[in-house]
């Protein structure tokens, strides 16, 4: 007769006789991590510096207005130029924390166990997704209402902003799903958090510097609807103007923007581009 040729033991693994919460609570499960994540939540001391920094340079112009209101009887920041006068710190904290929510899981090739549950991929990049685009909703949010509740509060002699604020509010969500869109799927390219960071500087700095070159290039050449089409490569004045468009608010520029739909389609145009590359993306790491 044969021997053995193996022992089984008996480790003390149980099996799970709970709930199966299936697919939406995976999703929902993997956001809450996510969102977590970007603000350090549940990480070391040193993983909470940034984005905590970051958020407190989002507030001290709030707590600054604030101030003025109190002291000088002054009008407050204006809430849809906010994210515009704040938008290197915006920057930052995007390039930051979107290598943050894809590098780790793409550098150790963990994907495939994810979707090994009923998590699908649309699942997993839409919670990755909707996890940055709350993050940079907080940061930009926050301090909006915390200057409006400021402004509720003083009795300044003039009437209370609260149409500009509500297009704050407008404004700040699409910039938050445009620039989430975008630096996701940047970061998505690399599985290392350092090359990640640097991709979304590079292109912020690049449509920044290019934005200014177009439109005074533009200008300067009698090409005035085109440069101030040029002037819209910059994400955060391209929400702009579509503020400006929506709600009859000022543009943060000072300059007139283009009218009609146009920003706004290009903004819908260029969410769905970064979106289905970063589909891509993923589709490729999951076949790797």
């Amino acid at each position: 007769m044969s021997q053995p040729t193996g022992v089984i033991h008996d480790i003390g693994y149980r099996h799970y006789d709970g709930p199966r919460l299936g697919r939406g609570a995976g999703a929902v499960a993997l956001w809450v991590y996510s969102l977590r994540g970007t603000f350090g939540l549940g990480r070391t001391f040193k993983s909470k510096i940034m984005p905590f920094l970051l958020f407190g340079a989002m507030m001290l112009p709030a707590v600054v207005s604030i101030t003025i209101m109190a002291l000088l009887k002054q009008a407050p920041l204006s809430y849809t130029d906010y994210a515009v006068f704040m938008q290197p710190v915006i920057a930052i904290f995007l390039a930051a924390q979107s290598p943050v929510l894809v590098a780790p899981d793409l550098r150790h090739r963990v994907i495939p166990l994810y979707l090994s549950r009923p998590v699908t991929i649309v699942d997993y990049i839409g919670a990755k997704l909707a996890a940055m685009i709350a993050a940079l909703l907080i940061l930009m949010v926050v301090p909006l209402t915390v200057q409006f509740v400021g402004e509720l509060l003083i009795d300044l002699p003039m009437p209370l902003h609260t149409h500009e604020y509500l297009a704050g509010l407008a404004g700040s969500l699409i910039n938050a799903v445009l620039l989430a869109s975008i630096g996701l799927t940047l970061a998505s390219f690399t599985p290392r958090r350092g090359l990640g960071v640097a991709s979304v500087i590079a292109f912020y700095m690049f449509t920044l510097a290019a934005s200014a070159v177009l439109f005074g290039v533009l200008q300067s050449e009698g090409h005035v609807e085109a440069g101030r089409w040029g002037f819209l490569l910059n994400p955060f004045f391209l929400v702009n103007a579509v503020q400006v468009n929506l709600f009859g608010t000022q543009s943060a520029s000072g300059e007139p923007v283009p009218g009609g739909a146009g920003p706004a389609l290009v903004v819908v145009a260029v969410v769905l581009l970064a979106l289905a590359a970063l589909y891509a993306r993923y589709r490729k790491a999951l076949a790797a």
